[in-house]
């Protein structure tokens, strides 16, 4: 006879399985479901179930052969007893239009057995096609981007409500009711669960992307805790950007946006010391990048280049961190390049901060004057009054200027704005670097009198 202590571990043991498969199965499932109840907000509820199910069941009866498919039949049970239970009480059946498929397997005994073999007579397409009206819909437009990055990690990802307030450092509360507003407002837009068409694609994919890469950025630089890079959310990121780049491959932005994420995503290991303390990019040790990460970042920017359109915003910051992966050392960097590049990006996508960003190659090709001048045209800059990295870069450049009494100051500045304890921590610290040069400064002017 097991003992408790047993049953229990044997229970956790199950449990674990579950939240891998999860992870796995759930964006397919929620997508498969959604097809069917035509609301993605429904289609979670009902993928939850099955999930919950799966925590009552799988513990006792063992973790069946295929469980994605064990998961996906659940879910779909409990859809298909919903639009059962809605054609029975609505009075108005043109209101369930979408119901109109099912109608003869609704009358039948066997309804889950025939439907399925309907829905997954072409199920390689149909996941696909799922997947994609799937992100498309969570990464809309009408929803704010806190909504969408949190929306899509709840549905895309698997994630809990609670691993997504622990990777955004915010309260459960907080990200729960964002899930329910962003649900709430997808259906009363009554946002089609659809892939749109035309010119509303090249807008839309423009949000699905947004959505990516801002959950990348708060894991690549976050912006407030004392973890300087949270890699579990840049690795959600880059799969759901994989994901996307499978299922739309003659897509050059999506391809550049894969590429940036494969090629940033390999300088993890570098970027923290062993005490997780920030290491900026020239003071890297590039041994330490991945070079299969790298390698892929490499494949997706060809691919992307090889496409018959100008490259656009994505493509072009990943033909920029390319530049850096492909240089040694510091040295060997092809700074001019990296200024061309910035220059088409500024074109392609003007922004304040593509200037800024801009201005540090410029000084790395041409001195560091010519990056100041550019930086002090961006002091007056509405949208950067907050913006720490302003007076961090323009600290860096006086620094190389030898005028350490005004870095220091700017160094001070930028610590004050950021909220993100390791990367106050490194500016205050190069402020009390200025200080100490300017002590030394002051020492050999003396003794030299």
């Amino acid at each position: 006879m097991p003992r408790p202590e047993d049953i229990t571990a044997d229970h956790s043991a199950a449990r674990r399985v579950i939240a891998a498969i999860w992870h796995i199965e759930a964006a397919r499932i929620i997508g498969a479901v959604a097809r069917i109840v035509r609301e993605v907000g429904l289609a979670e509820e009902f993928a939850q179930d099955a999930l919950v199910a799966a925590l009552e069941r799988w513990p006792v009866d063992g973790v069946p052969e295929n469980a994605g498919a064990w998961l996906m039949t659940a879910a779909k049970r409990r859809a298909f007893d919903y639009l059962r239970h809605q054609r029975v009480t609505s009075e108005k059946a043109d209101e369930f239009g979408h119901q109109l498929d099912f109608e003869h397997d609704l009358a039948q005994d066997e309804l889950i057995e025939q439907v399925d073999a309907k829905l997954d007579a072409a199920s390689e397409a149909a996941i696909g096609d799922d997947l994609l009206r799937l992100i498309f819909t969570a990464c809309h437009p009408v929803l704010s981007p806190e909504a969408r990055c949190a929306l899509t990690l709840r549905v895309m990802g698997g994630l809990s409500t609670d691993e997504i307030a622990r990777a955004y450092l915010k309260p459960e509360a907080t990200i729960a009711q964002r899930i329910v507003r962003a649900k709430r407002t997808l259906a009363a837009a009554r946002v089609p669960f659809e892939v749109p068409r035309g010119t509303e694609l090249v807008q839309r994919l423009a949000s699905v992307l947004e959505v990516i890469y801002l959950i990348f950025n708060e894991g690549y630089s976050a912006t407030a805790g004392e973890d300087w890079i949270r890699p579990a959310l840049c690795e959600e990121a880059l799969r759901l950007g994989r994901v996307l780049a499978g299922l739309m491959p003659a897509e050059s932005e999506v391809l550049g946006l894969v590429a940036l994420m494969e090629i940033q995503s390999s300088r993890f290991a570098a970027r923290v010391s062993a005490k997780g303390e920030p290491i900026l990019l020239l003071d890297q040790d590039r041994s330490r990048w991945d070079r299969l990460l790298i390698r892929r970042g490499l494949d997706a920017l060809a691919r992307a280049e090889s496409l018959p359109v100008a490259l656009g915003p994505y493509a072009l910051q990943a033909a920029i961190a390319a530049c850096h992966a492909q240089a040694l050392d510091v040295r060997q960097t092809d700074w001019e390049r990296i200024a061309a590049l910035y220059d088409a990006l500024a074109q392609a996508a003007p922004s304040p901060v593509v200037t800024l960003n801009r201005a540090v190659a410029v000084a790395m090709a041409f001195g560091p004057a010519a990056g100041l001048e550019i930086v002090d045209t961006l002091r007056g800059e509405a949208s950067l009054q907050n913006y720490h990295l302003l007076p961090s870069v323009r600290g860096d450049l006086l620094v190389r200027l030898h005028r350490h009494a005004e870095a220091r100051a700017e160094f001070e500045r930028a610590a004050e704005q950021t909220r993100n304890t390791r990367e106050q921590a490194l500016l205050l610290d190069r402020a009390r670097r200025c200080a100490d040069a300017m002590r030394r400064t002051s020492s050999s002017t003396i003794s030299s009198q």
